[in-house]
Formats: C-alpha cells, sequence, structure tokens
C-alpha cells in the first residue's frame, strides 16, 4: 500500500492571519510611541541646552568685563530683541512674536564668539529656519538678562533668567 506523501508548510491562510496579526501590533506600537511628539521633545530639550549655553556666555562677559552690558553686546533697556549673526539688522520681529519693531536685532556674535569667544558659535534653534536669525530672543531689563526661545513646541515655555 502506497501512503500519500504528506505536505509540509504552512497555508495561505495562516499566513494572512500572521501578516494581520502584526500588521496591528505595528499599528499600536507606533500609536504609542508617537514619533512627532518624541522629535518636538527632543528638539525642546536642545532648545533648554541653548538657552542655557547663551546665559552662561553672557555672565562670564559680564564678569570679565566689569558688568559693562555694551561691552558684551547688551543693552539695558527692557526692550525684547532677538539674537542674530553679524550683520543682520532687520526682520527680526518676523519669528519671535515678544520682538516688536523689525530692528530689534542683538548681534552677539561679534562679542560673544569672534572677539572674547564664549561661545563657539551662535546656538539657532534645531527647526530653525534661517542661520542668520537663531530665533531666540534677549531681554536685559535692570540687571536681570532673560533669554527665551521664540519657537518652542508643544505649548512648553523655554525661558531662563538670571
Amino acid at each position: 500500500m502506497i501512503l500519500p506523501k504528506i505536505k509540509r508548510g504552512f497555508t495561505l491562510i495562516e499566513i494572512l492571519l500572521v501578516v494581520a496579526i502584526l500588521s496591528i501590533l505595528l499599528v499600536v506600537v507606533f500609536a504609542a510611541l508617537n514619533p512627532a511628539t518624541r522629535l518636538a521633545d527632543t528638539r525642546n530639550a536642545r532648545r533648554w541646552n541653548d538657552v542655557n549655553q547663551y546665559l552662561t556666555a553672557i555672565h562670564e562677559c559680564l564678569v570679565d568685563n566689569g558688568g559693562t552690558y555694551a561691552t558684551c553686546g547688551l543693552t539695558n533697556d527692557g526692550t525684547v530683541r532677538e539674537i542674530v549673526n553679524t550683520g543682520i539688522a532687520t526682520a527680526c520681529n518676523a519669528v519671535c512674536t515678544g520682538v516688536l519693531a523689525t530692528g530689534d536685532c542683538a548681534d552677539l556674535e561679534t562679542e560673544l564668539v569672534t572677539n572674547q569667544a564664549y561661545l563657539g558659535s551662535i546656538p539657532t534653534d534645531p527647526g530653525g529656519v534661517t542661520t542668520d536669525h537663531s530665533e531666540y530672543s534677549i531681554r536685559v531689563n535692570n540687571g536681570i538678562v532673560t533669554i527665551a526661545s521664540c519657537s518652542a513646541e508643544g505649548g512648553e515655555t523655554i525661558s531662563v533668567a538670571r
């Protein structure tokens, strides 16, 4: 008597079920991780680092120059300005909502990078529009220096003062 050969393998329905289950698991995991939110959190963490880096550099400059604001490129008048690279003097209110006038720019590159080397380069926003505009603002009022991010995501306010 001849026995029929047993065919080993998966049926089409078994393969389709496995693919369907894996697809459902992938969608659930992807939704749970929410990569867009994670990326926004990462950019905000970088913004926190940048504002603290600015503040530290400015205070080192002030200490080294006897508290003279002008030597560090600052004006103690309470005006909110966007931090920009050398040569930029317009469109400073385009990104930063707290900056009122187009010419309210703070060129800190010469004072903090070129002349006195407190920073390697002017930190710019990680989701930045352009390299000339940092998308960070500075305000000096009654001796208190406040640095803020103009482009924080997720409703977060990123600001430090000292």
